[in-house]
């Protein structure tokens, strides 16, 4: 039985779409629908925020609001550090997928000589930096940031000075840069990538599990494969974004999908990567029940947080 703590980081500010620093409180609603007292029972820890900038125009085109993305990454990093020493294991239950890379330094803070590896459930790739990023939306570069990946051979953005200055300061945050290599590196689910991120997946031959391998395969069959990949990590982090599974269920989220995984499917890969002892932190992301009907995705989500949680406390 694992020592849980949960980590609330209710950040929206990487995100395109508004309403993902509602998602924690939406699940929170879901298992008080199901009478569940896992809130209760499990200590948790609110990482403060910057959605104040939200009420400003972003002074960084190609990186919106990043100098509150960085002051995030420092705190959160922070917080799942110290978890991590007190020999807890940290669930992060974020707004937007921008805050992933400051958990990703929060890890190699507590454990600097450790080989990490990211298994990365999500749609998208985020893999993007200032410099390829079509958007400008941060959600879309915490992988970018952990890699230390400019990707400056597909560059098509100029960003300014100050954009450049912080964005080196992220990919430094925790004093280790980089923090995971493309070896250690899983995708799973991944199917909505800009020609930008198929150049680095096909460059550096990122391992990828798609959607018809997981049906194909069966989750048993892919959660094995994708820790065998890792098998030469001493830790593992699982960040799972709500958007992998199929934009007929996740209604609920800023950038939903079609072709995507199922809710069994997601609550069962979850819950079989969490039983490898490897696994040392486990993270739910863009939850936006702005989106969505009778908080349909904010239910499905709980779900698979409770599965994931009676691996960790059985």
């Amino acid at each position: 039985m694992r020592n849980l703590k949960f980590i609330e980081v209710k950040s929206e500010i990487g995100a395109g779409t508004r309403g993902a620093s509602m998602g924690v409180d939406a699940i929170k609603i879901a298992a008080l629908d199901y009478g569940s007292n896992m809130f209760k029972q499990i200590d948790s820890v609110e990482v403060k925020v910057e959605n104040q900038l939200l009420f400003e125009p972003p002074k960084t085109q190609y990186a919106k609001r990043i100098g509150g993305i960085l002051s995030i990454y420092e705190r959160l990093a922070s917080q799942v550090a110290q978890t991590l020493k007190k020999n807890q294991f940290p669930i992060i239950l974020a707004g937007d997928h921008s805050t992933a890379g400051g958990t990703i330094a929060g890890i190699k803070m507590a454990n600097p000589k450790s080989k990490l590896g990211v298994i990365w459930i999500d749609a998208h790739a985020d893999i993007h930096s200032p410099y390829t990023s079509p958007s400008g939306n941060m959600h879309g570069m915490p992988l970018a940031v952990s890699l230390n990946e400019d990707n400056m051979a597909n560059k098509m953005n100029k960003p300014d000075k100050d954009t450049i200055d912080m964005w080196n300061k992220l990919k430094k945050v925790g004093g280790i840069c980089p923090k995971i290599t493309y070896n250690d590196l899983v995708y799973i689910g991944v199917r909505d990538v800009e020609p930008e991120e198929t150049f680095l997946l096909k460059k550096h031959k990122i391992k990828t599990f798609t959607t018809a391998e997981v049906k194909r395969n069966g989750v048993e069959k892919i959660a094995r494969d994708a820790l065998a990949h890792l098998s030469s990590c001493n830790l593992i982090y699982v960040s799972f974004d709500v958007d992998s599974m199929d934009s007929s269920i996740s209604k609920g989220t800023g950038t939903p999908v079609r072709n995507g995984i199922t809710e069994k499917e997601a609550g069962s890969l979850c819950a079989r990567l969490i039983q490898n002892e490897k696994v040392c932190c486990f993270e739910i992301c863009e939850v936006n029940p702005t989106l969505d009907k009778e908080n349909l995705m904010a239910e499905n989500t709980f779900e698979i947080l409770q599965k994931v949680v009676s691996q960790l406390t059985f």
